[in-house]
């Protein structure tokens, strides 16, 4: 099957998408949009991919579901596009910027320059049917996305990965602990964040001092 995502994951999951499972996973998505309102755009669907690439990843950030709010999801998991307001999660992934780095409150959500500078954004679940969150896990993303982390382990190295909640936790597993660095926290969601097990996990420094001592340049958070 030819799906469009960027050259530089195209050698790295072509045979992903020759499976029997990626083939129904495609069949159920198309119908869905066809038949729904769906997020993200049909061509944003691999946005994570297309905005950082293979070569240049460096830090890889796991979300679980897209937006499914009307124009919210961008395909880069927690970002919203420019001038859309800011979901609860992403204020207190701006307030830890803010503490932890001593950075300004940022205007926009659109999280497209941390992809460009090696962040992949993925979420578990790249698409949602509109208002129905959860309704297009276990069709077959999950399945696709965790053999990305897996690949990710296997053909990289000083990967930088930033687990944030239950969730995500659960995908260490996949990840080659001897060869790449996972930072574990609460997830940034109000009801994570206020119990105390978000604000002051100091993730963005941390990151950038692990990439400061791999001679790489830091994340312009």
């Amino acid at each position: 099957m030819q799906v469009k995502i960027a050259d530089s994951w195209k050698n790295i999951l072509q045979s992903e998408f020759e499976k029997d499972y990626f083939n129904e996973l495609a069949s159920f998505v198309k119908s869905e949009y066809q038949n729904k309102t769906c997020y993200p755009k049909g061509n944003d669907i691999f946005a994570a991919f297309d905005y950082c690439a293979f070569d240049n990843l460096k830090v890889v950030i796991i979300g679980q579901d897209p937006y499914h709010g009307p124009n919210q999801a961008n395909g880069l998991c927690f970002s919203v596009k420019d001038d859309v307001k800011h979901p609860p999660s992403l204020i207190n992934i701006f307030k830890e910027i803010e503490t932890d780095l001593n950075k300004p409150y940022p205007q926009s959500g659109n999280l497209e320059k941390w992809a460009k500078q090696g962040v992949l954004l993925l979420n578990a679940t790249l698409t949602v049917r509109a208002h129905e969150a959860g309704s297009h896990q276990k069709k077959g993303w999950e399945t696709f996305t965790d053999e990305v982390i897996q690949q990710i382990s296997k053909e990289k190295e000083n990967v930088i990965f930033l687990l944030w909640g239950g969730f995500a936790k659960k995908k260490s597993k996949l990840i080659d602990k001897n060869k790449h660095h996972i930072l574990e926290s609460g997830h940034p969601s109000p009801l994570s964040a206020n119990r105390g097990y978000w604000f002051g996990n100091k993730h963005f420094s941390k990151t950038n001092a692990i990439l400061q001592k791999l001679g790489q340049p830091k994340i312009e958070w």
